[in-house]
């Protein structure tokens, strides 16, 4: 229950945000997942694919 209310609380606290990834993609964060293996990842507008959190260089309101 405690991993369900951290994952809430992150996606209300991410989603919306506008971030810079370690690799140069860039947008608005509109999702948030958990994985097994890497933790919480995020999915960016605009780009296919799930990136774990560690990778965002830049988070902007």
């Amino acid at each position: 229950m405690n991993i369900l209310r951290e994952l809430h609380e992150a996606e209300t606290e991410l989603v919306g945000k506008t971030v810079v990834l370690t690799d140069g993609k860039a947008g608005t964060i509109d999702r948030v997942s958990l994985d097994d293996e890497h933790g919480l990842r995020i999915s960016v507008a605009g780009h296919d694919g799930r990136w774990p959190i560690s990778t965002v260089k830049h988070l902007e309101d």
